[in-house]
């Protein structure tokens, strides 16, 4: 969101239309065989510090991006082959970038890249979107100011953005961020939960949106990391396919959806959601609930029951911890039903929930945990913005990142159908490769994909041109634009 907001990048993909359009390169041109995007940029603009911008920049950033050393989860959806990016300044305003492969998609990932200042003394603080970080409160708020450098302007030739500031709050507590909001100290809620939603729509029908089902994604999965300090024999039930698809099949889903979202959900099959119209693999459908069905694939691998507890084959009782990010009600009660449907099967679940810092410490550094319940915030309709997340080597690869070489021959599957989809100027191949993917994800159940929520959000009757939609951010994708009366 922050990097939404003051991060000024090349294209911009209209969340609205869904289309590309210029950002600050006026035009572009992708060559035949992919590889290579020339930018033609606009001039007189200067980051938010007064610093011009030019070709440099892009160059500077373009290098920042690619350096292996930084690990940018936004640079893994260009690296489509071995090699090097060269970058070539014709002039201030004309620059090409050649990438070692063909990068299929390539001008709509750069809708992610925000440019960075060469020269700027503060570089982090050097911005050319509308907005710009002022003050940061660890663990309450953002606030941003308008960057009066800022290139766009209106039809009567005015400055962009019309707002002065954006105070974005972190609110961990739902319920407080409702009571906020019918306060009037809110002005928008970008991602809205059902629960609350049906209780605002039943009083206030106006102030609520429902763009439909989201592209985002509530998943569970299990901790498939070698070196993480759990026992052994938890090691092998996890790295098990079977036992990651007997889990599967013995959640509810239709429950999650009914209870959990009061029906503002539907059961999620994949890394897509059918939302997603072109990428979506219209064959895969939804695991069906069998715990039965669990039972049996479980007590073919070894696994049995006694006195309603299930055991491996070496007398281990199946007992694991999932761990969630504590004020979040929808994680926390899909995590309990979770629990009720497996005890079903003889599995004995803790729910455990930690503070977001303490839970993204366990998952990515520490590896101190079994499973987690969270989701997938997708930020863009192409398989390649998800590069970070299925490649082995990226740290978004969450039950076993930044993996040197693919630990098992799914994963490096998966690794050479991503590379190969991110390589192809040919949409059907690419399809067809994403497919395959996505079949290998719903095989192998790495995450184990349980729901695709509802896009729903609140605007207040105070906001001016807000008009929500399923890409991320939801409510102002367009804050440039938005006007608020009485503030």
């Amino acid at each position: 969101m922050i990097r939404y907001l003051t991060g000024g990048v090349l294209i911009r993909v209209n969340r609205q239309t869904q289309e590309l359009e210029p950002g600050l390169a006026m035009s572009w041109k992708v060559s035949k065989d992919g590889r290579q995007i020339s930018f033609r940029l606009r001039s007189g603009i200067s980051f938010s510090d007064g610093t011009p911008f030019s070709a440099q920049d892009v160059a500077y950033t373009i290098q920042q991006l690619m350096d292996p050393s930084l690990h940018s989860p936004t640079g893994d959806a260009f690296r489509s082959g071995a090699g090097s990016v060269e970058t070539k300044v014709i002039s201030a305003s004309q620059i090409s970038i050649r990438f070692p492969a063909s990068v299929a998609g390539l001008d709509r990932l750069f809708d992610q890249v925000a440019i960075l200042s060469e020269h700027s003394p503060k570089k982090e603080m050097a911005v050319l979107g509308p907005f710009m970080v002022v003050e940061y409160k660890p663990g309450s708020s953002i606030l941003l100011k308008r960057n009066p450098n800022y290139w766009k302007t209106d039809e009567q030739g005015r400055r962009l953005p019309y707002l002065d500031s954006i105070q974005l709050d972190i609110q961990p507590n739902r319920d407080v961020e409702m009571l906020r909001f019918k306060r009037g100290e809110l002005d928008l809620i970008n991602s809205l939960d059902s629960e609350y939603f049906d209780k605002l729509a039943a009083t206030s029908p106006q102030l609520v949106h429902d763009a439909g089902p989201s592209l985002d994604s509530e998943q569970l999965w299990f901790n498939q990391v070698a070196k993480s300090p759990i026992p052994d024999y938890k090691k092998n039930w996890f790295r098990s396919a079977d036992f990651r698809r007997a889990i599967s099949e013995a959640i509810n889903r239709d429950d999650l959806s009914r209870v959990v979202f009061h029906g503002h959900a539907q059961p999620a099959v994949g890394p897509f959601s059918p939302a997603n119209k072109f990428w979506f693999n219209s064959k895969l459908k939804p695991l069906a609930y069998s715990p039965d069905a669990a039972l049996k694939e479980l007590q073919a691998e070894g696994f049995r029951m006694e006195n309603g507890t299930l055991k491996d084959k070496d007398g281990n009782e199946v007992v694991f911890s999932i761990i969630t990010n504590s004020g979040n009600k929808i994680r926390e009660r899909m995590a309990v039903l979770i629990q009720d449907d497996l005890q079903k099967i003889g599995i004995h679940v803790n729910v455990v929930t930690l503070d977001f810092p303490s839970l993204i410490e366990r998952m990515t550094q520490t590896f101190d945990y079994e499973a987690i319940v969270l989701g997938l915030t997708n930020v863009d309709l192409d398989p390649d913005g998800e590069m970070n997340v299925w490649l082995s080597s990226s740290e978004n690869h969450q039950w076993n990142p930044q993996q040197k070489v693919p630990e098992t021959a799914w994963e490096a599957e998966i690794d050479r159908l991503m590379r190969a989809q991110a390589s192809s100027s040919d949409a059907k191949k690419r399809k067809e490769a994403f497919d395959r993917v996505q079949e290998i994800v719903v095989e192998q159940q790495p995450f184990i994909f349980l729901i695709n929520k509802n896009s729903l959000s609140a605007v207040s009757t105070n906001v001016r041109g807000a008009a929500p939609v399923i890409l991320s951010p939801q409510t102002f994708w367009n804050a440039e634009w938005l006007t608020v009366s009485g503030k």
